[in-house]
């Protein structure tokens, strides 16, 4: 790997750290293809690139081009998942069919991206998964499929998405029904991203809310009863990097919903160890290792990992294709960015 390309926002952090990491390591500064030049008919990486893929990020125009909207979405609509997505999907194949390197496979990148796909996928290779129901359409359907499973509690996601964009924590029993989400349902029933965790309480709302949610699909898993630590939920984030489980982080909650960006705070990792006991840690770090070999054509995954309350047995819950912005976590002396450069250098 003498030339590298990082097709971006050139504001991002990842992007950012990922050039350091670069130049840290002796070579020249990799280009960065902007991706709204990319969506728009712009260059994109050639033979003798290495090519990272980044995340596109919250950019409203870059969101717009991936959805194929003509207007605009409002600052942290939910909307449109599915046509992103599809958008993504298209983009990817106009980034690989310029030449260059790809440091992950875009069929991998897309896979990860949706739910229900990486589900199935993880589970047919043997990696633990909790346990999903059947598509739904809709609040009545969901409500039908959890009878029929006899689950109370689900957590309900959209098939795409990610940062627990539109997630809910679903109880519901009877005519009665708790969801804990960060989703704030506007006057008019649009629906946004916030950063405060909120509960619904009153079933026609959290009809409304998937109701909304199920024009772009859903993936409906039954609720893992997380581990926790000193009175929080935790999980753990671990960056797999050529196929090998590397940087750990927990992500320590006083909600179900674990994401850091949601005021949730990093955890004690060797508190963490220390509950799970050697062989258990170790058998979750063997099923991050057998995440990476699905995926064997794609640099970095980020997988999620729960352990259950009684840390006995663990699951996956996602794996991520841009989870790697872990700043200050070192594994070997190296940070996500740099272990991902020697691990590309090594591979040539």
């Amino acid at each position: 790997m003498t030339a590298t390309a990082v097709v971006g926002n050139p504001a991002n952090r990842r992007v950012t750290m990922f050039a350091a990491a670069v130049r840290g390591a002796g070579l020249p500064p990799p280009r960065v293809y902007p991706w709204r030049d990319v969506l728009t008919g712009g260059p994109v990486p050639g033979v003798g690139e290495a090519v990272r893929v980044d995340s596109p990020g919250e950019d409203a125009e870059v969101g717009r081009l991936l959805r194929g909207a003509t207007a605009p979405a409002e600052h942290g609509e939910i909307t449109g998942t599915a046509a992103a997505h599809a958008g993504l999907g298209a983009a990817l194949r106009r980034v690989e069919s310029g030449g260059g390197t790809m440091l992950a496979a875009p069929e991998d990148v897309l896979t990860m991206g949706d739910k229900p796909r990486c589900h199935a996928v993880l589970s047919a290779h043997g990696v633990p998964v909790p346990p999903a129901l059947p598509p739904v359409t809709g609040y009545e359907a969901l409500r039908a499929a959890m009878r029929a499973a006899g689950w109370a509690r689900v957590f309900v996601k959209p098939s795409h998405g990610s940062s627990a964009s539109g997630v809910l924590a679903l109880t519901a029993a009877g005519g009665r029904v708790s969801a804990l989400t960060s989703v704030e349902r506007g006057p008019d029933g649009r629906l946004f991203n916030n950063l405060t965790i909120r509960r619904y309480e009153r079933e026609a709302d959290v009809a409304a809310i998937v109701d909304r949610l199920a024009g772009d699909g859903l993936h409906v898993e039954r609720w893992f009863p997380k581990a926790g630590v000193d009175g929080r939920t935790i999980d753990l984030r671990v960056v797999v990097i050529a196929g090998e489980p590397r940087h750990v982080v927990v992500r320590s909650s006083r909600s179900p919903l674990t994401n850091l960006h949601l005021g949730n705070a990093r955890g004690d990792v060797a508190a963490a160890r220390e509950r799970a006991g050697a062989a258990g840690w170790g058998a979750a770090m063997e099923t991050c290792a057998r995440v990476g070999a699905v995926f064997p054509r794609t640099l970095m995954a980020g997988v999620d990992l729960m352990f259950d309350a009684r840390w006995r047995r663990h699951a996956v819950a996602e794996v991520n294709a841009f989870g790697d912005l872990l700043p200050g976590v070192l594994h070997r002396g190296e940070d996500t960015y740099t272990a991902q450069v020697r691990a590309a250098l090594c591979a040539v």
